[in-house]
């Protein structure tokens, strides 16, 4: 049945809701070892053709009816579509790009989280300087009404790791923003660093990326993340942050 199960899941995801419509109406009228040659010539393509096939060969090999596989297929259709419009996921790249993927530039990316929000908007880096687009995006965030925090590392004046105060530069450049600082890192967490690199907007986007909020980063570094928006993911992250900050885990500066 697993094998059944992946072939169905492998056909959903390839071909449109009318192809699976149109595939499931022919497996109703369709026995089982005449399905190959019944069902390939509903699709048009090379790859598709193979998912088919190979529904039409696992199908043989179990005592599923026509008229269980076609509502199986149709479930599957559904549920896929259903999953896949409330999370979209796309790849963030910046640095030397190849032919074989086509993906965002960081800084688009982290502009267009920053543009989105319309209540909240939490950042998270090790460091930041050198960014004035972020911090002009930021500041008119602030001026829009939504709520601008961030999580940076402290200097080591301060306790903390980097040379310089991030934490500092950053209030003067964005006023409106509330910075935090992870200044009890007991434990485990006693050598610790703020090396999340996240933006979220509100419960609905979120980039993660291994870029800090620095020009190099933006532009000239190999950095890849994935912006993610709708889902639980983008909630349960953004919830998280929260209750660092509630839990008193981060500490306003």
């Amino acid at each position: 049945m697993d094998e059944l199960l992946d072939a169905i899941a492998a056909l959903v995801s390839l071909v449109s809701r009318e192809k699976v419509q149109a595939i499931a109406t022919r497996i109703r009228r369709t026995e089982a070892s005449k399905a190959a040659a019944v069902l390939l010539s509903v699709v048009g393509t090379p790859v598709a053709s193979v998912v088919v096939e190979r529904l039409a060969a696992v199908w043989q090999n179990t005592n599923v009816r026509p008229d269980e596989l076609a509502s199986m297929l149709l479930a599957a259709s559904h549920v896929y579509i259903r999953a896949t419009s409330e999370q979209s996921t796309e790849l963030v790249w910046t640095g030397p790009t190849t032919p074989f993927v086509s993906a965002r530039r960081t800084e688009q990316a982290l502009l267009q989280v920053i543009s989105s929000a319309e209540q909240s908007l939490f950042i998270t880096s090790f460091v930041a300087y050198d960014v004035s687009t972020i911090v002009k995006a930021l500041n008119a965030a602030g001026e829009r009404g939504v709520a601008v925090s961030m999580l940076l590392e402290l200097s080591k004046g301060h306790g903390g790791s980097i040379t310089f105060d991030a934490i500092g530069k950053m209030k003067e450049l964005v006023p409106t923003a509330k910075l935090y600082a992870w200044h009890e890192k007991i434990g485990l967490f006693s050598e610790g660093r703020v090396h999340a690199k996240i933006a979220v907007a509100d419960d609905r986007t979120c980039f993660i990326t291994s870029a800090n909020l620095t020009g190099y980063a933006m532009e000239k570094n190999m950095e890849a993340g994935v912006l993610i928006s709708g889902g639980r993911v983008v909630k349960l992250l953004n919830k998280h942050l929260r209750s660092l900050v509630d839990m008193k885990i981060v500490l306003p500066v």
